[in-house]
């Protein structure tokens, strides 16, 4: 039979009731699919519901959050939380119960975990809840006030195609790569993987130049011209590419004057008149490496065909995140091809796998979550802050919010001690609550640090329905076995929460029969396609959704006639100087080659997504175990930077930042910068053996800082930081972060 997740659709076959094997379904598929067979009986699963000793024993209270578990019966479970979270809302407001509950958890439409979570804390009162994402939380929030809500959300859904590029354009120049790994996850997944083939499309078609640290950014089939960047000065190279349109009559100032304001400004910045410091090609090398010629003979070209500028999602977490985002909408603005086919800016290309298909899906399925009742929010990215500052008042957007008291943390569907940075600093944030409730399949760093664990049956051990944005199938994912141990569906302990705490939340129907209704309202709603009664498509496997591309991609109205289609902007216009967002600047950031802070801490360290896992999940499959070196995760050096540290490709290396250290497997390859090393995101924290590292098994979070790309946006700022690397000859501590917690 078939199933879904985030990072694609697979045949998967049982025998005995465990999962024996797992395959793709195309040639192009994510290597991810290898990590299902081995990761869904894992040793690390959670088995029976787990109360940690501690507050089994002395009750709710702020305090490490250490020691063994304590298995218990689902009564004693559910009853001792819905005790708790009524402590909690009759005593301190339902405000005091956070339910942002961040991650990607299921790629089903019904059994989406923040979905089904936000609907039970709905049903009881409501919940503070979290906004944006790790993703692009500076873009959410900056993008808006220069192009309008709806082109901000049209860049994201209705983009250029990869279709368009392949047709149109002569140049694509994007900063920070065009990864094919990127490309195999999509929320909600899709019924085939199409990203490999539109980028071979346009690799076919199209010049590609890729300006990144790493020469491997880039899918080898685009055949890529790459140019080296060192991290965080993307901002300085573009301002330099305006000064050369500028200064060589190359800006299209009529679109300019007719489709813009702040252009003056931004000439004014980049000639050096505001500042007394002229934005070079000779001054931004001397930030970027990128030789001043270089930067000169790029805008040359940028000009003289039709060019789209693409920003991916990872050079917006930074310091100052904000800043590559306006830099590159300022660049294709000054080119003037903004709502031409194939041409202007695009913002993930190579960062999502639905980005840039093309197509205007039909409205999908989703379990209703009712209304939240609270009106306290925080930026997802500013939790530790939020639990170390209660009350405190803090600037976003232009305005100003303040950190609601939070007694209760309910987690579901997510890992934040893999999203979130500066692990010692998060850890000490959870300590402050009372109670930290966590829904898993698995015994993650998260659930290890909860008060309360109670299992979770897996995709593969229910029943739902699964689709992306734009995708061609709206997918059954029949249950292929049994949940494991004592593990049950949310949707049957919400629903039996719900009933202790004198709510409603599953209306007296079961988890079969909330998947036709949704189905069936689907099916019946006004824009849906023609499609069989449940029963039917439960039989097929699914339904076919049309393939309708789309002919006016973001700006395509704007550009045709901007005074009757205006965007939603003050000035109806693209604001290069806005009074919220002020203009694109080079604003240097603590974190860069530049610093003295530099010869301590002498590897600029770039933290990005991996390729044989999404995010943390399913670290301990077998696809994701293959990457690792040395038993952990692999930290890549230049062969310069290897050699002078002494290193070889197997060694084991210990990192470290101004925050803390860990224990990596060193793989040397020629396809980063000098000077820059790379790790990826996900790996599981494993601080058991504190006396040699942080982590001993890779988590780039223990070296990250918790600090925001700006006052603005407040979003994470995580993607890069300066380390010092040296080898590790001690005795080589085990990792134990798979291994369960003793329960007793």
């Amino acid at each position: 039979m078939e199933t879904s997740a985030h990072w694609g659709t697979y045949r998967v076959e049982a025998s005995g009731g465990e999962v024996v094997s797992a395959h793709p379904r195309d040639a192009d598929a994510a290597p991810a699919i290898g990590n299902v067979v081995s990761g869904n009986r894992h040793r690390s699963r959670v088995a029976r519901p787990s109360v940690r000793r501690g507050w089994l024993e002395n009750g709710p209270g702020p305090g490490p959050r250490d020691g063994d578990f304590v298995e218990v019966g689902w009564d004693t479970a559910l009853d001792l939380l819905a005790n708790e979270l009524d402590r909690v809302r009759s005593r301190f407001g339902n405000q005091a119960i956070f339910g942002g509950s961040y991650g990607w958890g299921s790629a089903g439409r019904f059994h989406h975990a923040q979905s089904q979570l936000h609907r039970f804390l709905n049903s009881v009162g409501g919940y503070t809840r979290s906004v944006n994402d790790y993703s692009r939380g500076a873009s959410m929030v900056l993008l808006p006030h220069l192009v309008g809500a709806q082109a901000a959300l049209e860049l994201r859904y209705r983009p250029t195609s990869w279709a368009d590029l392949a047709e149109h354009t002569d140049l694509l120049v994007s900063f920070g790569g065009v990864r094919r790994s990127n490309t195999w996850v999509a929320p909600g997944g899709q019924a085939r993987h199409i990203g490999s083939g539109h980028l071979r499309a346009v690799g076919r078609t199209t010049e590609v130049v890729s300006l990144s640290a790493q020469r491997d950014d880039a899918f080898e089939d685009l055949g890529a011209e790459w140019i080296g960047v060192m991290p965080a000065t993307d901002t300085a190279v573009m301002l330099a590419l305006i000064h050369v349109l500028v200064t060589d009559s190359l800006a299209d100032d009529a679109f300019l004057a007719r489709y813009t304001v702040g252009a003056d400004e931004v000439r004014r910045y980049v000639l050096g008149e505001l500042d007394g410091v002229a934005k070079t090609p000779e001054w931004a090398s001397a930030i970027s490496l990128v030789p001043a010629a270089t930067i000169r003979a790029l805008a040359h070209r940028m000009a003289v065909g039709r060019t789209l500028i693409n920003v991916v999602y990872a050079l917006q977490r930074g310091e100052n995140g904000e800043q590559p985002i306006f830099a590159a909408l300022t660049l294709a603005a000054f080119l003037g091809q903004i709502g031409l086919p194939g041409g202007g800016f695009a913002h993930g290309f190579g960062s999502m796998g639905d980005y840039g298909v093309g197509i205007a899906g039909p409205r999908l399925p989703t379990f209703p979550q009712g209304t939240n009742p609270v009106a306290d929010y925080v930026p997802c990215a500013r939790i530790s802050d939020m639990l170390l500052h209660p009350g405190e008042e803090f600037p976003y957007d232009g305005g100003r919010l303040r950190f609601p008291s939070v007694k209760l943390a309910y987690w579901a569907g997510g890992n934040p001690f893999h999203h979130h940075q500066d692990l010692r600093r998060l850890r000490d944030a959870l300590s402050r609550l009372d109670t930290l409730v966590v829904h898993e399949t698995h015994w993650t760093p998260t659930a290890r640090h909860a008060d309360i664990v109670l299992p979770v049956a897996s995709t593969l051990e229910r029943e739902d329905v699964a689709a992306g944005a734009g995708d061609s199938r709206l997918r059954a994912m029949p249950r292929v076995v049994e949940p494991f141990g004592e593990a049950r569906e949310e949707f049957w302990i919400y629903g039996r929460l719900a009933a202790r705490l004198g709510a409603d939340f599953d209306e007296g129907l079961g988890s079969r029969e909330w998947l036709e209704r949704i189905y069936e309202e689907w099916r019946a709603s006004a824009g849906s396609p023609p499609a069989p009664p449940f029963a039917e498509f439960w039989r097929d496997g699914g339904v076919d959704l049309p393939q309708l591309p789309y002919s006016d991609p973001v700006f395509t109205d704007f550009r045709a006639s901007p005074g009757t289609s205006p965007l939603a902007t003050p000035s109806g216009r693209i604001e290069l100087s806005s009074p919220v967002a002020g203009q694109a600047r080079w604003r240097e950031p603590t974190q860069w080659w530049g610093l003295p802070l530099a010869t301590e801490f002498d590897l600029h360290l770039l933290c990005n997504q991996p390729s044989h896992r999404l995010h943390s999940q399913l670290d301990m499959g077998d696809a994701s175990q293959s990457t690792k070196i040395a038993g952990r995760e692999p930290l890549r050096l230049n062969p310069a930077d290897a050699q002078a540290r002494g290193l070889s490709t197997g060694d084991i290396a210990r990192v470290r930042s101004a925050r803390g250290t860990l224990l990596a497997g060193v793989l040397v390859t020629d396809a980063l910068l000098p000077g820059v090393a790379q790790m990826h995101t996900g790996a599981w924290f494993d601080p058991s053996a504190p006396e040699v590292a942080d982590c001993v098994n890779g988590n780039v979070n223990v070296l990250t800082r918790d600090v925001p790309t700006s006052p603005l946006t407040q979003a994470t700022s995580g993607a890069h930081v300066l380390v010092a690397v040296t080898r590790f000859d001690g005795p080589v501590p085990p990792v134990r972060a798979y291994d369960p917690p003793s329960t007793r």
